[in-house]
């Protein structure tokens, strides 16, 4: 679907992850446990590789001193998110160049001034990127309002600008990493309509 008005490209249906897709990581992840730090660890190893200006801007995202939960969860959110796009597409994933990321940026930035500008329209930038990902910005959110959740048995004082500034950057991830999709072949494109 195509919001009126957005700044962000749509993303092409063969390129859409199922939120099963990271359900299932999120359970390998947390089944894990200590045994499953090797696999995390080369997933991230994978991830550098394959994605060098995504894996470089998380790395200055979560190397800024940031709160240990925002930090948690920036580091969760971004290897979850991509190794669901890895694991959907393979080989028809792309690497996401220098100017792939600057411009999925510029869209994000872009989008956040329609939408200023636009107070009395529904939409939040999340909103436009959650309709062309449902299942990816779904599962995001799920684990922030986890994060930001008070828990009885520990308290806890998060910063929520941290979180918000992580949650930016897994936004940015997701709609870069959509956009570095390539069609299945036999599959259609989806026509632009002027």
């Amino acid at each position: 679907m195509w919001v009126r008005g957005a700044a962000i490209r749509p993303v092409p249906p063969y390129a859409v992850v199922p939120r099963d897709v990271l359900e299932r990581i999120e359970e390998e992840l947390a089944d894990g446990g200590a045994e499953q730090k090797p696999d995390l660890d080369e997933a991230f190893r994978r991830f550098e590789a394959t994605q060098p200006a995504l894996s470089q801007r998380a790395a200055r995202v979560l190397g800024d001193p940031l709160d240990e939960t925002a930090l948690a969860l920036g580091y969760f959110l971004t290897i979850a998110v991509w190794m669901a796009f890895e694991r959907a597409f393979g080989a028809r994933l792309e690497e996401v160049t220098e100017d792939a990321l600057s411009a999925a940026e510029a869209s994000i930035v872009l989008e956040e001034e329609l939408r200023a500008a636009h107070v009395g329209e529904p939409l939040e930038l999340e909103d436009v990127i959650g309709i062309e990902q449902p299942g990816v910005v779904g599962f995001v959110n799920d684990h922030v309002e986890a994060a930001l959740e008070p828990n009885e048995s520990a308290p806890r004082d998060v910063d929520v600008d941290d979180v918000h500034q992580v949650y930016r950057s897994v936004l940015l991830l997701t709609v870069a990493l959509s956009h570095a999709v390539t069609p299945a072949s036999g599959s259609r494109t989806r026509e632009m309509l002027a």
